[in-house]
């Protein structure tokens, strides 16, 4: 990257990775994930289901909350 400006790498407590985009992400079994967005949110927590794009599973949901049924 010379001549470039270094990319910024946010580190949110308890959520992502925030990546300054495009990236290219390489995983350790040789599969090459990329993405053309100016930010990319990279999963630390390893729930999400895009994995290692992240999805918010990082974020705690409220249990104490009673579920709403609607009827038709």
């Amino acid at each position: 990257m010379s001549g470039t400006e270094p990319r910024t790498v946010r580190v949110v407590p308890n959520g992502p990775l925030m990546v300054q985009g495009p990236v290219r992400i390489e995983m350790p079994d040789g599969q090459v994930v990329e993405s053309d967005r100016f930010m990319v949110a990279i999963c630390t927590c390893r729930r999400s289901k895009d994995y290692p794009m992240c999805d918010t599973s990082h974020r705690c949901r409220k249990r104490s909350e009673p579920s709403v049924q609607r009827s038709a």
